[in-house]
């Protein structure tokens, strides 16, 4: 009877247990999550228990779905922010050691054990107190004792010290638990809870943080088409097993962020507060001087304070690959790499805008373990050719061109390359969708050398169009890259040269077998053992606009010349030409009479100070009178050359007023 009592006992404690929930589905994206889905059978009033890392709690409570049952809700440990928690003691311990952390207890009782000495009493206040060069600092308690003394006591002295009250004894106890929790790294648990009258399945779905599959490829060139092998590489680091379980990887890269959803979040309120009412002030009545009273009254006055207050928002908050190149030409007849006795067990399907590898057979993972598994095997299309494309160097590489036949999107990683049984070189290669081509190169060819020559001839004009005194030119520049390609080997080969995409070009002879974002490709057949030329030529064209009242008479002359102005445009042009040219002639017959005008008034100035000087000098009244005279002619020059200046601003005025006519009306 005993033993079925203990029984009985020992059946109903486990009962009161949490369900457990095993892993039956994995789910690995490549954007840094894993989906996750957990099933089992919850009875009837029963929870099950979940566990996460906190760090992963964010995304559970984004993602979590329950599926099977009546589940009255769930449960999971709270988290507080540390600053919060801490705000809530009478003290913070950090900065000013001891002495700062008994400071904020100013009034708490506290019990000093100094020596054989035991001391008791209320805080007043501690310091520390900073020594001079040969004395070190001092922490000090000040305290009031029991019997009314107020006593310093020296805390390096002190060997123990407690609070005698229980209360501010545990808070030290919290306070020191909080700060341990903020650093721990256990689990946080979701608690699902059941209210049906019977058991239920119960199936939990997650997303967590997890690390990206990877994926890496064997490219293995035989006798008909190249065979790809494709490995996925996965990491369990929940620290639990994956025994069993459907696992699927997913290639494309779905939106994804942290939103902060398992700390508690509190808001800043602004302030709000009714206006004070002032206190009436006390009036003070004047004593009187006459027979009517008069009184002053104080007003009284008051003022309003108003609170603001600001609320933060913070914002929410992404390597160039590196190709190894290696001569595959040294590979010994006795190395001989086949494709791999494996099976690719792997569905592929299209998810969406994403892609699936569904592994077919149940797959085990210990926790803290890696594993490689083949997802692809199969022969595609492709073919082995060379690409020109650095153009620092002179040799081009062995290359290949695949062209995804496979009816899966291959997602990208690097890809190890087999050739004659032998390893080739390395060449990595992006995300490829179904039916989509891609070039991968992976070893330098060092039997061809390609040297480029370069050549431009000058600018041409190719149209010129005017409107309201506003000349457009069109012109056109050609330059010339010449690739010269030397195949030394003796076999046939054939070479991709890319070509730089650069804007403001266009191609005139050669056509590109293919254009990309940055380069245009071109295909070229090398012929064993021969040397050939491959010229491209291309064309900038660009517009230049220009007012004709800036340009000069010999340069419009110059427009003159050119062919692709019309008859009318060059009649029209070409008196434009000729009012310039006689406005300068008028401008250099004003720019002579002033150089005149300029020298009879220095003469003048001369000849007066001539008359001056001799006017003091006795007999010297005949040269006087011949300065006089000479003065007199040069003024009637003078008169003359001003007439002619006003004569010529006045035609320069009409001539420019005929040019701006003509200018504004040029239109071809």
């Amino acid at each position: 009877m005993k033993l079925r009592i203990a029984v009985s006992l020992l059946l109903s404690a486990a009962t009161v247990l949490p369900a457990d929930l095993p892993v039956k589905q994995v789910v690995l994206y490549k954007h840094g999550v894993g989906f996750f889905e957990r099933s089992g059978k919850l009875g009837a009033g029963e929870s099950a228990r979940l566990d996460f890392n906190a760090q992963e709690m964010n995304d559970v409570l984004k993602s979590l779905t329950i599926g099977g049952g009546k589940i009255t809700g769930l449960r999971y440990d709270s988290m507080d922010p540390l600053g919060r928690k801490l705000a809530e003691f009478p003290f913070q311990i950090g900065g000013g050691g001891m002495p700062g952390m008994l400071d904020q207890l100013k009034g708490a009782r506290i019990e000093l054990k100094l020596g054989t000495e035991a001391v008791t009493g209320i805080i007043v206040s501690a310091r520390t107190i900073v020594g001079s060069d040969k004395q070190a600092e001092r922490d000090q308690l000040n305290l009031l004792l029991d019997t009314g003394e107020f006593r310093t006591v020296d805390l390096a002295a002190a060997t123990g010290l407690r609070f005698p009250d229980a209360k501010l004894q545990q808070q030290f106890k919290d306070y020191l638990a909080a700060l341990s929790a903020s650093r721990s790294k256990d689990k946080r648990s979701v608690y699902i809870d059941s209210s049906d009258a019977k058991e239920r399945d119960v199936t939990a779905s997650y997303m967590i943080p997890l690390p990206v599959w990877k994926s890496s490829y064997r490219l293995i060139f035989v006798d008909k088409a190249p065979m790809l092998e494709g490995w996925a590489i996965v990491d369990n680091t929940t620290g639990e097993d994956w025994t069993k379980v459907q696992l699927s990887l997913v290639s494309g890269r779905p939106i994804s962020f942290i939103s902060q959803l398992y700390a508690p979040k509190y808001v800043n309120r602004p302030s709000a507060e009714l206006a004070d009412d002032p206190a009436a002030q006390a009036v003070v009545h004047s004593g009187a001087f006459e027979e009517k009273d008069k009184t002053a009254e104080v007003g009284a006055g008051g003022f309003n304070r108003l609170g603001q207050s600001a609320r933060m928002q913070r914002p929410m908050a992404a390597p160039a690959p590196m190709m190894k190149t290696i001569d595959g030409n040294l590979a010994m007849d006795s190395i001989s790499v086949a494709p791999s006795s494996i099976e690719a067990a792997a569905v592929g399907r299209e998810l969406g805008d994403l892609f699936e590898y569904r592994i077919t057979q149940p797959v085990t993972i210990h926790k803290n373990e890696s594993a490689m598994l083949p997802f692809l095997q199969q022969t595609i299309e492709g073919r082995k050719l060379l690409i020109y494309s650095d153009h620092s160097s002179q040799h081009p590489t062995n290359a290949a061109e695949l062209t995804n036949s496979s009816g899966k999107t291959l997602d990208g990683g690097p890809i190890t390359v087999y050739d004659a049984g032998a390893y080739a070189g390395e060449a990595l290669m992006e995300t490829l969708k179904a039916g989509d081509k891609r070039l991968i190169s992976y070893a330098l060819d060092l039997g061809t050398r390609i040297t480029e020559a370069f050549g431009s001839k000058a600018a041409m004009v190719r149209e010129i169009h005017a409107s309201r005194g506003v000349v457009n030119t069109k012109y056109a520049a050609e330059e010339t890259r010449t690739y010269t390609v030397r195949n030394v080997d003796r076999k046939a080969k054939t070479l991709i040269v890319e070509h730089p995409l650069r804007p403001g070009f266009t191609l005139l002879s050669q056509k590109a077998a293919e254009k990309t974002a940055t380069n245009y490709r071109f295909e070229l057949a090398l012929a064993a053992g021969a040397t050939q030329e491959f010229v491209v030529n291309e064309e900038r064209v660009w517009d230049q606009a220009v007012g004709v009242t800036n340009l000069t008479p010999d340069i419009l002359a110059s427009y003159l010349q050119n062919r692709s102005l019309t008859a009318a445009g060059r009649q029209h042009l070409q008196r434009i030409v000729d009012q310039k040219r006689q406005i300068a002639e008028n401008d250099r017959a004003l720019q002579d009479a002033d150089a005149q005008t300029r020298g009879l008034n220095l003469d003048e100035e001369r000849v007066r100070r001539n008359i001056q000087s001799l006017n003091n000098v006795a007999g010297q009244q005949q040269q006087v009178q011949t300065y006089a005279r000479q003065l007199d002619t040069q003024e009637q020059q003078l008169a003359t050359l001003r007439d002619k200046q006003a004569e010529l601003q006045k035609k320069r005025s009409v001539l420019q007023a005929a040019l701006d006519q003509l200018v504004e009306a040029l239109t071809f």
